[in-house]
């Protein structure tokens, strides 16, 4: 078939899918309660189902009533006897996928159970309707002349009891479709190897012989390969080795602190950037407007949505809200109910909605992820925007971070130090650093607030780290490439002492 009508084809079938979108858009309740009922009665004769009397369930009241909200620990020892091969105990079809995962840099991992149908309906659906949603917005655009550059998990896939273990990114490509694999880039072969410094380089060496249109990734690897991409070849930008790219599709971490060096290698003002809201625990939310800064929720996926405010949130009368009670402007974290057997789960993300007719969201960080030793409730998203402020003022150019409290003593108040890795330093750190500051203050309240007069907190503590410090942490961990992040924020040192230590 020649590439024009197939571009054509594939984008006409794809923007079909939008009308089921609408219905979502214009009835976002009763899609939400409809898949709350119909995962119910989907698993009402598993352990857990006849546990719950599930099918005696006929309200979202009752739900939250019966069925606890549970963390990854609470169900562990379920999930552990499933991978031993025990079935139908919290999905009814057999469950032979785990994504291996630990969100952060822990080493203690989670094994998140992927069943057919939320490979089917969420994960596979969700890929579909980001290039619906983009197709609909860019109705020119020429994406399926070429291929999508994906950068995913650098682990293979393990076999455990016959079962199946690894990072979803190798679980998604070894049971991708074939239309997928005929429009990605690199092979399967190269996608799915271990070592990440050698598979970085089989990328490049496949990738830059191909026509590609589309990046798809996590914005701190993605820089690394794309960066060696010039680097291989020579040229001044990706334009000069890609003519014909157009979108970069990201998630994962946040793009702020990356999107000035994305516009050096991508300097084309029609370039788009995308991004999504994706976990091993499923597919959440997609950017559906061009040049927009929040993403809309996907209500169709399988997965039912509950919110726990977070100044509630680990008190002992906390209590979940369903999406239609949901308020905008709110730090809420999500507990979700999924088509692999999850049920009330937290998964540790935090968001707030910008609004609520669609439904629209932010990641705001993580529930673990922030600091409050002194109450100043220091989120990722202040901090992210503090740093992009701080960069446009001084010039500078930032790879890595991240932060903890400097605790009191007797003699000493408390303050924030952080340790960042700058691709381009500010001229001057402490004028960096008092620029972070004021945008800290600006940005949050309670910071500025105990920053008053300096009574309780401090002026921050700025660390420059040394080349490629982050990355070396990271592979000390055997935790290069893929999903693996570095903890921005963290209301204890670990994390941050180690790297003070490397850095030394």
């Amino acid at each position: 078939m020649p590439i024009p009508l197939f571009n054509s084809i594939a984008s006409w079938l794809l923007k079909k899918r939008y009308h089921q979108i609408e219905l979502f858009l214009k009835y976002p309740g009763e899609v939400q309660e409809e898949v709350l009922f119909q995962l119910l009665g989907i698993a009402e004769d598993t352990k857990i189902g006849r546990k719950h009397e599930f099918n005696s369930i006929t309200s979202y009241k009752t739900f939250s009533e019966r069925i606890p909200i549970v963390s990854y620990e609470e169900i562990e020892p379920l999930i552990e006897r499933t991978r031993r091969g025990e079935q139908n105990i919290f999905w009814p079809t057999n469950i032979k996928w785990f994504a291996k995962s630990s969100g952060t840099t822990n080493a203690k991992s989670k094994f998140i159970p992927v069943s057919a149908e939320a490979l089917e309906d969420c994960h596979y659906k969700s890929g579909k309707d980001l290039l619906c949603l983009y197709l609909n917005n860019n109705e020119n655009s020429q994406l399926f002349t070429g291929k999508s550059l994906r950068l995913g998990g650098s682990k293979e896939l393990y076999e455990d009891n016959g079962t199946f273990f690894g990072d979803l990114s190798a679980i998604l490509i070894d049971n991708m479709p074939f239309w997928a694999e005929l429009s990605s880039t690199p092979s399967s072969r190269v996608s799915l190897m271990g070592e990440w410094e050698t598979k970085i380089n089989a990328i490049i060496q496949e990738s830059i012989q191909e026509n590609v249109t589309s990046l798809a990734g996590v914005p701190s690897w993605m820089l690394v390969l794309l960066n060696k991409v010039l680097e291989e070849t020579g040229k001044k930008d990706l334009f000069e080795v890609w003519e014909n790219l157009e979108v970069y599709f990201h998630g994962g971490v946040s793009f702020n602190p990356y999107l000035e060096q994305y516009n050096n290698l991508l300097p084309k003002k029609s370039f788009n950037y995308y991004e999504i809201y994706n976990a091993s625990e499923g597919f959440f939310a997609i950017q559906d407007r061009n040049n927009a800064d929040d993403l809309l929720l996907m209500l169709d996926y399988g997965i039912f949505y509950e919110f726990i405010p977070m100044e509630a949130y680990g008190l002992s009368d906390q209590k979940a809200i369903p999406l239609w009670e949901v308020e905008v402007n709110k730090n809420y974290a999500i507990i979700i109910t999924t088509n692999s057997g999850l049920w009330r789960y937290k998964i540790g993300d935090t968001v707030r909605f910008t609004s609520t007719n669609p439904y629209r969201i932010k990641i705001t960080g993580r529930t673990k992820h922030h600091i409050n030793a002194f109450g100043e409730e220091l989120i990722i998203e202040n901090a992210e925007e503090a740093l992009k402020n701080s960069c446009q003022k001084t010039g500078a150019e930032i790879i890595d971070y991240t932060a903890a409290p400097i605790f009191m003593s007797r003699n000493e108040k408390g303050a924030h130090e952080w340790i960042i890795e700058f691709r381009k330093a500010p001229e001057e750190i402490q004028y960096f650093t008092e620029v972070l500051d004021n945008a800290l203050k600006s940005l949050n309240s309670d910071y500025e607030a105990k920053r008053y007069n300096s009574l309780t907190l401090k002026m921050p503590k700025v660390h420059m780290a040394r080349k490629n410090l982050f990355y070396d942490w990271l592979k000390s961990k055997g935790k290069l490439g893929g999903q693996h992040k570095i903890p921005r924020l963290s209301n204890e040192r670990a994390y941050l002492d180690e790297l003070l230590e490397m850095n030394s």
